[in-house]
């Protein structure tokens, strides 16, 4: 890439990827099948998930995890039940809350992690909490340990929302397997891309096999025949559209199986090259009294590297000014206060305490992209820049 622009993402695919797909049109099956289910195995052996459900997206994922929650035998959840979100986040956090009739109660984030601000958290917790939606924002994990302290005596979930921090890790355990369901995304701009993607995992059979039902139909044709929630019969032609749940259809094409089992073979290069450029950021910023920098708990993938301003030395709308001239790329950090979006007006939920930190942010706040090659020259350029506005 030249020295004279920083674009936020970039394509992680070399000819591998290409082949895959040309296998695939070779093969003449496009829709899901054999390449999928051997990414989810793949997937799973990386991850040290028992189950790994592929879907069309991580906004699908975040659907079907919910989804999934309200179908179990034991405790499931109920309109009207009360869950737990951060301030700060993608919609479609939200918005499968929303669809399923859940109260949202909105706690702020923390200014320098930029997940839960913890002593907000614990505050927020009541007997009527049935469900906390854990984000590890930008690739930084959330501190688990405290947040399983918080809800130790209690029956509360964790979904965890890890569409932008794929690869990163808490205690040696890998975000995204932590919680009941964790979901992730393999989006364009994500760790690993297979055009359009999400992932599912859960180490609950009970769960894996509603998902595997909700994601196609509702019907009984993608479960086991010794499952966990229905009996099939030997009569194929009763079985053949046979349904037991209100499912959609989030499958993923074969496409996006067979490039994700080349893509998840450079993920640990890639993350590892993150880490690298997120050393050079942190070097060239850290003492910048201008700026307030992610920071990182346990291990971060990186997503991309945020930077808040801090005690108006400047404008943000000057810097904004500055990096467009010279082509760097920014954005809002993810929604920025999500709790005054306008979608907000279809919402049950309430608001815990002030929102200060997610509103702080929201006006101070903007993100840089981060990429799985070397970003030394991109970074050096940004800081020259930035730095011009002293």
């Amino acid at each position: 890439t030249m020295n004279n622009s920083y674009p936020l993402a970039s394509t992680t695919w070399d000819m591998s990827e290409i082949e895959a797909i040309k296998n695939v049109i070779s093969s003449g099956n496009y829709s899901m099948g054999k390449y999928v289910k051997l990414f989810e195995e793949k997937f799973s052996k990386v991850f040290g998930s028992k189950y790994s459900i592929m879907v069309n997206s991580g906004s699908s994922a975040n659907l079907l995890a919910i989804a999934s929650l309200f179908y179990r035998k034991r405790n499931p959840l109920k309109r009207g039940d009360e869950v737990i979100v951060p301030a700060v986040s993608w919609s479609t956090t939200y918005s499968p809350l929303q669809q399923y009739g859940l109260k949202l109660k909105f706690v702020d984030i923390d200014l320098e992690t930029l997940n839960y601000d913890l002593t907000s958290l614990k505050s927020a917790v009541t007997n009527k909490t049935k469900l906390i939606v854990v984000v590890n924002l930008l690739g930084n994990p959330n501190d688990f340990k405290v947040i399983k302290e918080i809800i130790l005596d209690k029956n509360i979930d964790i979904v965890e929302d890890n569409c932008e921090s794929m690869g990163a890790e808490y205690e040696l355990k890998k975000t995204g397997t932590i919680g009941t369901i964790g979901t992730f995304s393999s989006f364009f701009s994500h760790h690993i891309s297979t055009m359009e993607g999400g992932i599912i995992c859960t180490d609950d059979r009970e769960l894996y096999d509603i998902i595997l039902s909700l994601r196609a139909h509702g019907w009984t044709r993608n479960l086991d025949d010794d499952n966990s929630i229905c009996n099939k019969t030997k009569d194929n032609f009763t079985e053949s559209f046979r349904f037991i749940l209100p499912g959609y259809n989030l499958r993923p094409l074969e496409f996006s199986g067979a490039i994700g089992l080349e893509q998840i073979k450079k993920l640990p290069e890639f993350v590892k090259q993150r880490k690298k450029n997120h050393d050079v950021f942190k070097k060239l910023f850290k003492n910048d009294d201008r700026f307030i920098i992610q920071k990182e708990i346990g291990s971060s993938s990186w997503f991309g590297f945020s930077l808040i301003l801090d005690n108006n030395l400047i404008k943000r709308s000057d810097i904004f000014k500055i990096l467009e001239k010279n082509n760097i790329d920014f954005r809002p950090i993810v929604s920025g206060n999500f709790s005054k979006s306008e979608s907000l007006k279809y919402y049950n939920y309430e608001i815990h305490g002030e929102m200060k930190n997610a509103e702080y942010i929201d006006s101070n706040g903007f993100f840089i992209g981060n990429h799985h090659y070397d970003l030394t020259e991109q970074i050096k350029y940004l800081h020259k820049t930035l730095n011009n506005l002293k």
